[in-house]
C-alpha cells in the first residue's frame, strides 16, 4: 500500500511538471526597423529617428509614448516593442516616423505587427 502511494505521487508530480512545461509559449520578438536613405539612395548613419502615435480620439488626446533611436552604421534604427505587445493581441500599432540628419528630414509611417520584424524605409529631403 505504501509503495502504491509513493508510486502514484511520483506519477502525479511528473504529470504536473510535464503539463507546466508544455504550456510555456515564448513569444517571438516584435521589432520595428527604419532604414534611412538620402536623396542619392545611400543609407545614412547617425540619423535621429522618432516613432510616435497620433490620437484618433475626438477631442485629440496627447500621445504619451515617443521612441527615439539613431541609425547604426548600416543606416537602420531598431525599436523593440516586446513590452507593448501582449500574447493574443491582434496587431500592435501604426506609428508615424520622423527622421532628421542635419538639415535633412523625412516622414513616414510604419505598421507594427506582432512577433515580426517590421521594416520600412524613409528618404531624407532638404
Amino acid at each position: 500500500m505504501k509503495n502504491y502511494i509513493i508510486f502514484t505521487s511520483i506519477l502525479l508530480m511528473i504529470g504536473g511538471m510535464s503539463l507546466g512545461l508544455g504550456s510555456c509559449n515564448k513569444k517571438a520578438d516584435t521589432i520595428a526597423k527604419v532604414k534611412v536613405r538620402d536623396t542619392s539612395n545611400a543609407l545614412v548613419s547617425g540619423a535621429r529617428v522618432i516613432l510616435y502615435g497620433k490620437s484618433t480620439l475626438s477631442p485629440k488626446k496627447p500621445v504619451i509614448r515617443r521612441d527615439t533611436a539613431y541609425t547604426n552604421s548600416s543606416g537602420v534604427a531598431v525599436f523593440n516593442y516586446n513590452d507593448v505587445y501582449q500574447t493574443g493581441q491582434a496587431g500592435v500599432a501604426v506609428l508615424d516616423i520622423s527622421a532628421r540628419k542635419g538639415d535633412l528630414t523625412a516622414e513616414g509611417i510604419i505598421k507594427i505587427e506582432e512577433e515580426l520584424e517590421n521594416t520600412t524605409t524613409v528618404f531624407l529631403q532638404p
